[in-house]
């Protein structure tokens, strides 16, 4: 196996979290280049190839203007359920672009199609950046004519590749996991970007997640949408949800294994593999959101149900005050349960805990006395817990977000210009 390096042991999970990349499953090569999207010099178009016809499943966001390269990877997928590659480029999101731009992005399909020598609907499409403007086809079809003697299964391609689907993000998004399937190691992996206009059910995020076991297409499609609700939909950064957000799942089934489905011995280890891959990319975007200095985790548990649970999490992920109170490191506790009592759920208002980290500051709905100084150390970090018990059923969620900076109003003050 490429790279090992074990993080977790066996009895904390059921996998192992590896040094790797979405090359290292079997099968996947990737890359990355500047056709002339950007106005720098940095990447901004990838794909990522598979040696055979990989079983594919996608989720898309739910934002009415879906961009064109959603409306071509629908397609795709709508063919045969198989793909070969999925080409990216960011700088131009070609949304709201009209009946140009869905041809464009149907050119982008069919031109690196020809370029792999496999059939259009083989190949997936996708695109971030601006809004409204014309893509600027010459650049992407001189890419294309390119990147194929880019990709490798080497880490210098999957390098590439992050960095050709970036936009305001800092960083790039990776993680990697191995897991025994029938006795055989099995690997998966995922890339995504995101930063800015993040919200649920989806954001402005493109994911891809690859593995090479061999799995049936309709127990991927039904475990990439169960995974979404609980890590991608349980992100914000400012309650914007974009035209063009798509996870995108790959299997190319080189790894040997018998055909997972949810009734195999080994499919909730494989399932829990799966989902640390997304929640890892998640938590990547919500810490990298624009101008953030820090990631704030929302814990509710006591709620009446699951979904009461996550609609209350995402409430206060999502208020502007508690973001803005994690900043200046202010333990506004009273934000908190405005958020709660707002969010349209289920309350007993008689019994709520809040922890802001380790400190109490409110017990059963009545304000605990607590070290100011402690709870300022404390929010000066990187990482800010909230705690939530409601204390009125079984229901339980998490969901991730960033503080709300002056940079965020600066970043998106001048993005188009």
């Amino acid at each position: 196996m490429k790279n090992r390096e074990t993080l977790l042991t066996a009895t904390e999970a059921p996998y192992e979290v590896i040094t790797g990349s979405v090359t290292t499953p079997l099968g996947f090569r990737a890359g990355g280049l500047h056709c002339g999207l950007k106005k720098t010099d940095r990447n901004d178009l990838g794909a990522i190839v598979c040696d055979v016809p990989a079983t594919a499943a996608a989720v898309y966001t739910t934002n009415a203007f879906q961009a064109a390269p959603l409306v071509v990877t629908r397609a795709s997928l709508a063919e045969a359920g198989t793909l070969r590659a999925v080409i990216v480029n960011s700088g131009n999101a070609n949304a709201c672009t009209g009946k140009q731009g869905e041809a464009d992005a149907y050119r982008m399909r069919s031109g690196f199609a020809e370029q792999l020598g496999a059939v259009p609907h083989e190949v997936a499409v996708a695109s971030t950046g601006v809004i409204g403007e014309p893509l600027k086809m010459e650049c992407v079809e001189r890419g294309m004519a390119a990147l194929p003697a880019q990709l490798t299964a080497e880490a210098d391609g999957a390098e590439k590749f992050a960095q050709a689907i970036l936009t305001t993000d800092l960083v790039k998004k990776e993680a990697c996991v191995a897991v025994t399937v029938n006795g055989k190691t099995v690997t998966v992996a995922g890339a995504a970007k995101g930063s800015g206009m993040i919200h649920p059910n989806m954001a402005t995020m493109l994911g891809f997640v690859t593995t090479d076991a061999a799995i049936e297409r309709s127990a991927l499609e039904r475990l990439l949408r169960q995974t979404t609700d609980v890590t991608f939909n349980m992100i914000t950064v400012d309650g914007d949800t974009s035209t063009n957000d798509m996870l995108l799942a790959m299997a190319s089934g080189l790894a040997g294994n018998e055909p997972l489905h949810e009734g195999h011995p080994d499919w909730a280890a494989f399932a829990a593999a799966f989902r640390y891959i997304c929640g890892q990319l998640a938590q990547a975007i919500a810490r990298d959101g624009e101008g953030a200095t820090k990631l704030i985790e929302v814990n509710v548990t006591g709620a009446a149900t699951e979904d009461a649970a996550r609609a209350i999490a995402k409430s206060i992920i999502g208020s502007s005050l508690v973001k803005s109170a994690a900043f200046g490191a202010d333990a506004n506790w009273g934000r908190i349960i405005a958020a709660v009592g707002y969010s349209g759920q289920p309350v007993n208002v008689d019994t709520v805990d809040i922890h802001i980290g380790p400190i109490e500051v409110l017990k059963q709905s009545t304000p605990v006395p607590f070290d100011e100084e402690a709870a300022l150390d404390y929010l000066k970090g990187d990482t800010v817990h909230i705690k939530v018990d409601l204390h009125m059923g079984s229901g339980e969620a998490t969901a991730w977000g960033c503080d709300l900076t002056y940079d965020y109003v600066r970043i998106n003050a001048a993005y188009r210009t």
